[in-house]
């Protein structure tokens, strides 16, 4: 198979991490780095040994695919020429700096065939793909996100530079529309963009979701819970961790606590508990989920009947629910 001919537009920490997953990868040709600042852009080429270009208009017809890692509020305007020119973009989460802007992105997506996948790399964290491999239904699905200040993505509320990680993964497992928020936030570096979001959701389906996040805590907790009739799931993404906590499949639970009741011994069960259940840990593949990610949209890219990991319809998704936490949190402004 030729090598696919990739390119990065955007030169910050992000940009650079493409970059280098991008002159990693055996079936890509990185040809470029583009950014509006030419020393960035000419330090990261020299580094990955490629061409610096300041505008994307230069990569047509030199570049079969493309990774954008600029600031969310130059997403459209930036994958919009690409876009029109038929070739294949993922676009670093969020899709675009609101739903309108997204929604555009999908239609010129549509209007003109062109792929357009979504970097939501938390759904190619190794204990994610894990968790997807159960095929669990969730009822209760519990999410924190914080962090301290990243001194980035400040254009934009912790919502959509933070929680859209966990939003895009519950939508995911949950399968399902959302129904209904009620969301709370507060914004302390700056008044009009929330550092701090809690928001319940639920879904279609009965599916309710508690999801947290923060950039101003003191420590760094990436968890989830997650309750079904299947199992009781709890996974850390940072430490690329997890547990499954199933019945028994031998033990009929609700009939063993009806007989040490019977027999006046149901104190027995607090210390006979774990034997009751099936407790083991996840499956998890120790892979650079960013890896993961430019992998499969490069796989999209060269073979049409694949997609990506996250199409840009999903990433839609992600930013419609957004939206609705976004007003939610509008209508309970703190004064």
């Amino acid at each position: 198979m030729d090598k696919i001919r990739t390119a990065v537009i955007g030169a910050g920490k992000m940009g650079e991490i493409h970059a280098r997953v991008y002159s990693e990868l055996t079936q890509s040709d990185f040809i470029a780095i583009v950014d509006i600042d030419n020393d960035k852009a000419k330090r990261l080429a020299k580094k990955y040994r490629c061409e610096a270009i300041q505008n994307v208009g230069e990569l047509i017809g030199k570049i079969d695919a493309a990774t954008i890692a600029a600031p969310t509020s130059e997403h459209f305007a930036l994958a919009k020429p690409l876009i029109e020119a038929g070739i294949p973009v993922l676009i670093e989460k969020p899709l675009a700096s609101g739903v309108e802007q997204a929604q555009a992105v999908v239609e010129l997506a549509r209007k003109h065939g062109c792929l357009v996948a979504v970097g939501h790399s938390e759904r190619c964290n190794p204990v994610v793909q894990a968790m997807k491999r159960l095929q669990i239904e969730p009822k209760f699905i519990e999410a924190t996100r914080v962090s301290p200040y990243p001194f980035r993505s400040t254009d934009v509320s912790v919502v959509l530079d933070v929680m859209i990680h966990d939003i895009d993964i519950i939508l995911s497992l949950a399968a399902s529309r959302a129904v209904s928020v009620e969301a709370i936030g507060l914004g302390v570096i700056d008044p009009d963009a929330e550092d701090i979001c809690n928001a319940r959701i639920t879904f279609e389906n009965g599916c309710i979701a508690n999801v947290t996040a923060s950039r101003l805590a003191l420590k760094t907790e990436r968890k989830v819970r997650v309750f079904s009739r299947q199992a009781y799931l709890s996974v850390d993404y940072l430490k690329k961790t997890g547990i499954a906590i199933k019945a028994d499949p031998n033990i009929n639970v609700v009939e063993k606590i009806r007989e040490l009741k019977k027999a006046g011994t149901f104190a027995m069960l607090t210390q006979n508990w774990q034997d009751l259940l099936h407790v083991e840990k996840l499956d998890v593949d120790d892979k650079e989920p960013l890896r993961l990610e430019q992998e499969a949209f490069l796989q999209a890219v060269a073979d049409k009947s694949l997609r990506p990991e996250v199409s840009a319809e999903e990433g839609l998704a992600a930013m419609q629910c957004a939206d609705m936490i976004l007003e939610s949190v509008k209508k309970h402004r703190w004064e």
